[in-house]
């Protein structure tokens, strides 16, 4: 197995000076050998900011045509989950080989595209592609990552066919699907068939899908595909189906991706951020609120969901902001129990202490994070040698008074 670092690579520029920075690491590549697929596969694997520092698990997003969305979706996620509005996830992205063979899932030797015959010799190979996602990458992924039980799959173009293929064949595969302009002509319309069928006997789905098209069948006479498949989603009765068809004018085909990924997202993880208060666009609730949101979600998703380090700590600094040191050293102790290992949560539980005048304490959360973060190798450690000292220096001036 081989592994390389996938990096992108920033210069720092000043005023007649130019020099190269250090490198912003977003991932890694791996090439995983594939005994279904006789061939060695490229596979790209980022995972959230904070990762080698935390002890928690992700869920995992999984698409198609790696080398070419790899690094927007990645900034898409962590934008999103900085935000509060979804959770960090990790990304497989998965390169490709024979794009045709292995996304389409029936076999049509040729089709005419705008008057343009396409050849498709390989095509039809779909149902083998999703065995080496099933038997060979979940198993690699969950093994050598931190992997909570939910898998998301985006794909677009003939990505967004196999992705309505894999929910329609395999429904049990991810938890939800993202069809990013799918080839809906494929082989006389087989995504709609497939989903005129498709919820026959389904009572229950507990999955979500989401469509979005760019401006490929605008002016086309109507009810025209998306129509079509939208209609079929409409008639579903599966109790736990989530589903959304968004139509996106002014993109075109090569456009559409980044957008797509960024309301998907939001519809897949919707009620995900905490409520906040419509007149302030904040939430004002309290820990106990926090507890209560992260319960729900929890029974909502099978598995137990708990808050964001980030999230826990802009929150406890919300409530220190307000002069509530109790309420803020509260929150910041709930988040050194979910996050013992982390530097930065006994940092700014010892500040709330320092503002508390409770001194004793501030020093020894203070330097449980200089302790953690000299450990962790983290970036921040002189500033929490510096808090450390500056409070040690107040309580040995408050003995000598």
């Amino acid at each position: 197995m081989k592994r390389a670092l996938f990096a992108l690579v920033f210069f720092c520029l000043a005023v007649g000076l130019a020099g190269a920075g250090e490198p912003i690491i977003i991932g890694e590549t791996i090439t995983l050998p594939s005994k279904i697929m006789g061939e060695e596969r490229t596979i790209l694997v980022s995972t959230p900011p904070g990762y080698e520092q935390s002890s928690g698990g992700y869920a995992v997003l999984y698409m198609t045509d790696g080398n070419a969305h790899f690094t927007h979706t990645r900034g898409t996620v962590d934008f999103l989950a900085r935000n509060g509005v979804i959770p960090q996830l990790i990304i497989v992205a998965v390169a490709n080989t024979d794009r045709t063979r292995d996304l389409s899932p029936t076999h049509v030797a040729s089709r005419t595209v705008d008057g343009r015959v396409f050849e498709n010799p390989t095509s039809g190979g779909a149902p083998k592609f999703l065995d080496f996602f099933e038997r060979e990458l979940f198993p690699y992924i969950d093994s050598h990552y931190r992997t909570l039980p939910m898998r998301l799959f985006s794909g677009h173009s003939f990505g967004g066919l196999f992705a309505l293929n894999v929910f329609f064949a395999r429904p049990e595969m991810f938890d939800a699907v993202l069809a990013v302009s799918p080839s809906l002509n494929w082989d006389d319309e087989l995504p709609i068939r497939q989903a005129s069928t498709f919820f026959d006997d389904r009572e229950e789905l507990n999955a979500t899908l989401f469509v979005a098209m760019a401006d490929e069948e605008e002016g086309d006479p109507k009810p025209n595909r998306l129509d079509r498949l939208e209609k079929a989603l409409q008639d579903s009765k599966s109790t736990g189906f989530e589903w959304q068809i968004m139509r996106m004018p002014d993109e075109n085909h090569g456009t559409v991706v980044l957008r797509a990924h960024y309301w998907g997202l939001h519809k897949v993880f919707e009620g995900w951020r905490l409520p906040p208060n419509p007149e302030t666009g904040r939430f004002d609730g309290g820990l106990d609120d926090v507890k209560s949101h992260y319960a729900g979600l929890s029974e909502r998703y099978g598995f137990t969901v708990v808050p964001e380090e980030n999230q826990l700590n802009n929150l406890g600094y919300q409530i220190l902001g307000r002069d509530d040191f109790a309420g803020s050293i509260e929150v910041f102790r709930y988040n050194a129990e979910l996050y013992p290992d982390s530097a930065n949560v006994y940092d700014s539980l010892g500040e709330a202490f320092e503002k508390a005048g409770r001194l004793d304490e501030s020093l020894a959360t203070y330097s449980k994070a200089v302790e953690n973060g000299a450990k962790l190798g983290d970036e921040n450690l002189p500033i929490f040698t510096a808090n450390r000292d500056r409070v040690q220096g107040q309580i040995a001036k408050g003995k000598d008074n």
